[in-house]
């Protein structure tokens, strides 16, 4: 990966994901770059393909032929390109500003928050951190969208925060995918959303090599069995919510000179936030640009809200949640945190603003039914 001399930012209120569910329920008229497949159709399917990066499936297009059929271009994901922020964005049409959901691990009443799994450092936050407090925005702008989703997803904690209220069917095998959305399109709803998570799992687990690539297959297969089920007068649109950088063993560890001026860390591996200590954010930023400016963009919080990376508003008590330094990385690192650790190594990550990681797809086609 070359060094680029500025991060790929997303397109807050043009082609970027805070502006396809304001599109789909027809809250606003269409921009020029949605997929013209979108044009005059009856009803709509969503399908989000979790971790699929647009430049990681151009790379691939050969060899998918149902996702290479789909018509479409790259969008931008959000910052930071992580799955809680980017999907509360795709559901609620609003940016992690808005809707406060600003990172996979957040300030929440003075302690950290994970917020895919909603607990912190006493366990279950779901009585201290209600999630309908933390995210208050209904999804889908109000509108009345089921939604065709892993089972075992079903009434967690995150799913709250950013599906709250909507009618959750749930599937144990993908293949019972197209076989649902049917069923609900045949009820006469005009916006179904599904979402699939495995190209993400295996990215992660596995890296970007030959278990990607059968996944990738297994994905493209699911988009052909939903326009195989799918009539001609309904669309499928397929996004993502990031791409993925292959990090491997290219773990920094922040210096003890950064971590004796830190009263602790949040975001992910690579968008990592350092808390400053009192009276310390200025001997915190030098450090850090000192340290590892070499291997990501360093900002303070006040120049990454000027900069737009979160949205144009960002009010204090979201604003509260993120960290006083950040380091988002630009060269295939992931800056390491001891509390930050999952059940094993991650290969590929993401939620920096590169263009593996922030460019997605937004691609569709008609029904072939």
């Amino acid at each position: 990966m070359s060094t680029p001399a500025t991060p790929v930012l997303p397109d807050y209120g043009g082609a970027c994901l805070d502006g396809v569910m304001p599109v789909l329920t027809g809250s606003v008229p269409p921009p020029a770059w949605m997929p013209e497949a979108l044009d005059g159709a009856r009803a709509v399917v969503l399908l989000v393909l979790d971790g699929l990066g647009w430049l990681q499936l151009q790379d691939r297009r050969h060899a998918l032929a149902n996702l290479a059929a789909l018509e479409g271009s790259p969008i931008t994901s959000v910052a930071p390109s992580t799955t809680a922020t980017a999907l509360t964005t795709i559901a609620t049409g609003l940016t992690p500003g808005e809707h406060g959901i600003v990172g996979y691990r957040m300030m929440v009443g003075g302690s950290i928050l994970n917020s895919l799994r909603w607990f912190g450092p006493s366990g279950d936050r779901r009585f201290d951190a209600p999630p309908a407090e933390i995210q208050p925005h209904p999804p889908f702008l109000g509108s009345r969208v089921p939604i065709v989703t892993p089972s075992e997803l079903i009434g967690s904690a995150f799913s709250e925060a950013h599906l709250r209220g909507a009618e959750a069917v749930g599937w144990r095998a993908s293949s019972s995918v197209p076989v649902l959305v049917r069923g609900l399109l045949d009820e006469g709803r005009p916006l179904v959303y599904a979402y699939y998570a495995g190209v993400d799992k295996i990215a992660h687990e596995r890296g970007l090599g030959a278990f990607y690539d059968a996944e990738l297959r297994d994905a493209d297969r699911l988009v052909g069995d939903l326009l195989d089920v799918l009539d001609a007068d309904t669309a499928l649109v397929v996004t993502a919510d990031h791409g993925q950088v292959e990090v491997g063993d290219r773990i920094i560890e922040p210096s003890r000179e950064i971590l004796g001026l830190t009263s602790g860390q949040s975001g992910e591996g690579r968008m990592r936030w350092f808390h400053a200590k009192r009276g310390a954010t200025a001997e915190l930023f030098d450090a850090v640009q000192s340290e590892l400016g070499s291997t990501g963009w360093v900002r303070t919080i006040e120049e990454v809200i000027a900069e737009g990376w979160f949205g144009p508003r960002v009010p204090p008590p979201v604003r509260a949640r993120l960290g006083d330094v950040v380091v988002a990385a630009y060269e295939p690192v992931s800056y390491h945190d001891p509390d930050d650790s999952g059940p094993f190594e991650l290969i590929c990550r993401h939620g920096s603003l590169t263009a593996e990681e922030m460019l997605v797809p937004l691609i569709a086609a008609r029904g072939r039914a």
